[in-house]
């Protein structure tokens, strides 16, 4: 039995859905009831779908909610079918079931199994618009949902025609008026074609060169690509996602309509999860506060002496906003105030300066980052494996830094007037570059490789290292020989 499923909810106007999901998005587990305008009955259809799906390795539960969200107390703003705003729905599920409830935006639910397990995976920022009855949306920038001061994302009150047609919300000329579902419903009576005409004949009678049906879409569509345009414009999002029972259908329109050359582009994709993004981004939400998503990550940024990789770190750690922990910075003091220190003290100095640094990574509390700089060559293999174990890390990532052994070389020479005494001077130099020419990364896992010749890039420097987390080694085989260091 797993011990860290958690629960997604999914209300819907039609439709309450449940399932338990595994942290790699699987659903394990599913149940549905019938929705209601009674937000008492709704609370308690609820709690009824959570004991079908539940069982005691249950983390937490999320719930998507249609209208808006103040993603830190969990309340509900506003609603449409299903109202919840004078419901205390997190207070009232976390009393009977006894573990931390995620109220959220249904569309940010949607955005977040997306970028997790469907069409926004591997991506670090998203714009997504859910077409249904109405058009909800969602933004993701580094990996996180944009909230604003709670509810951002609410997408489909975009502005396309400030003359248009009158909005629930107050406005007029909201893409929603126009791009929804129950604005095809409109274009489709307009028109003068019959009521239950679907989007999927009209794209195919568009295909066969029907100008009824290209007009029809061109209204439905064509105010959906302004908005799109102005999301990319003040997002610059990898890619735009659309979802909802009318996303593919509203992909495949856009696909019909010319896009004009611009500053801005970004690509636009249907979802892939369909009715079950809301409970899988349901389950995999954490709760407000919890950074790195509850996960401590090191960033290992590894190179011979001279390879470059102070430089390195200091752009990852600027690009993440985490700590830079620097193996010569804990040991250069040192070196300063003992006198007569040769290279095997120095070489035990180290050693115990990299426990030294992994040891305050383990005081962290969860979901720190750090990036920490050091050669990590010097010692066994096994020996760093150990301290990963030993500084409770759940991922972590290593970036290798190289250059050719004799750029390295001058690298040294150049710096030697600088260091401490304490370090080998120009005599060092041949041997560091026969270091240059064997050293190895570590390899416990994916490697970002960095030639330190060009300037490094932060932004997607650290862009690439949030693709490669690895869970640490818990008991390494590799016996390694220690390399020469200074």
């Amino acid at each position: 039995m797993r011990q860290d499923s958690a629960i997604g909810i999914d209300i819907g106007g039609t439709h309450l859905r449940a399932a338990r999901v595994a942290p790699d998005g699987a659903i394990e587990a599913r149940a549905r009831a019938s929705s209601d305008r009674d937000p008492a009955v709704v609370v308690e259809r609820i709690a009824h779908l959570i004991e079908a799906v539940d069982q005691p390795g249950v983390v937490r539960i999320g719930i998507g909610v249609p209208g808006r969200v103040d993603f830190a107390s969990g309340r509900v703003l506003s609603g449409g079918y299903v109202d919840l705003s004078g419901t205390d729905l997190r207070g009232l599920l976390e009393a009977r079931f006894g573990r931390p409830v995620v109220v959220d935006n249904d569309c940010s639910m949607a955005l977040v199994a997306e970028s997790a397990v469907g069409a926004a995976r591997g991506r670090h920022s998203a714009v997504m618009l859910t077409i249904g009855t109405g058009i909800g949306g969602a933004v993701m920038d580094e990996g996180r949902i944009v909230r604003g001061r709670g509810a951002a994302g609410q997408l489909g009150h975009v502005g396309v025609d400030p003359a248009g047609r009158p909005c629930l919300c107050g406005r007029r000329g909201c893409v929603e008026t126009v791009s929804s579902g129950t604005a095809l419903g409109v274009h489709i009576r307009e028109a003068g074609l019959p009521p239950e005409t679907t989007a999927a004949e009209l794209l195919g009678r568009r295909a066969d060169g029907d100008a009824k049906a290209r007009a029809v879409l061109m209204s439905w569509a064509g105010p959906l690509r302004l908005a799109i345009d102005s999301l990319v414009a003040v997002h610059d999002p990898e890619v735009v996602v659309l979802g909802g029972g009318l996303g593919a259908a509203a992909a495949a329109a856009l696909d019909g309509i010319e896009v004009p050359a611009s500053w801005y582009h970004s690509p636009v994709v249907p979802a892939q999860l369909g009715d079950d993004a809301g409970v899988i981004g349901a389950a995999l939400l954490l709760p407000p506060g919890t950074r790195n998503g509850g996960k401590k990550r090191v960033v290992l940024v590894n190179g011979v002496p001279a390879s470059g990789k102070s430089t390195v770190a200091q752009a990852i750690s600027q690009a993440a906003g985490w700590p830079l922990l620097s193996l010569d910075t804990v040991k250069t003091p040192f070196l300063d105030e003992i006198e007569g220190v040769d290279r095997p003290f120095n070489r035990r100095l180290g050693r115990a300066s990299l426990r030294a640094l992994f040891e305050l990574v383990r005081e962290a509390p969860a979901g720190t980052g750090v990036v920490i700089d050091a050669w990590f060559g010097f010692q066994p293999h096994a020996f760093t494996a150990e301290l990963l174990a030993l500084s409770g890390a759940d991922e972590f990532a290593e970036v290798w830094c190289t250059a050719p052994p004799e750029v390295i070389g001058e690298r040294y020479l150049a710096r030697v007037g600088s260091r401490s005494a304490a370090h080998p001077g120009a005599e060092y130099v041949p041997e560091l570059v026969a270091l240059a020419r064997r050293a190895e990364p570590l390899r416990f896992g994916p490697v970002v490789e960095v030639d330190t010749r060009a300037p490094a890039d932060p932004d997607a420097l650290w862009r690439e290292v949030a693709d490669r987390w690895t869970a640490p080694v818990r008991h390494h085989q590799h016996q390694g020989e220690e390399a020469s260091s200074p």
